[in-house]
């Protein structure tokens, strides 16, 4: 077996519309229904689906809880608008911006906290 690439990921969450704003008004994703009242953030060809915590769907994490998430998320702006941005709309950046190694190769990154407090890398190749 070869993985070829992550379709999604899940992240337990204490406010469901506090997130869906955040990751739609702050980051640009998508949010969409899909299922039984089921709640995702979509971005190219990738989806974060989203539980509330005590209600998660099964199956689920052995341990699901907020703010256990650490992620790298790429885009292709600037990294200096990504900052004007960030700064614009109140987000502050916890770290960077600084030089990590991802999956393809050297980046440049900012790091800032989701409204779960979940860590939130966004790199530029």
């Amino acid at each position: 077996m070869r993985i070829d690439r992550i379709d999604h990921l899940v992240l337990t969450v204490a406010d469901l519309d506090r997130t869906v704003a955040f990751y739609t008004q702050v980051l640009g994703m998508t949010a969409e229904t899909f299922g039984e009242g089921r709640t995702a953030l979509r971005f190219s060809r990738q989806k974060i689906n989203l539980h509330v915590r005590g209600a998660e769907f099964e199956p689920r994490a052995a341990h699901a809880g907020t703010g256990t998430g650490d992620f790298c998320l790429v885009t292709e702006t600037p990294l200096a608008e990504v900052q004007q941005h960030l700064a614009a709309v109140g987000v502050p950046i916890e770290v960077g911006p600084v030089t990590k190694q991802g999956a393809l190769g050297p980046m440049r990154s900012v790091y800032l906290r989701d409204p779960d407090q979940n860590l939130v890398e966004i790199s530029v190749y």
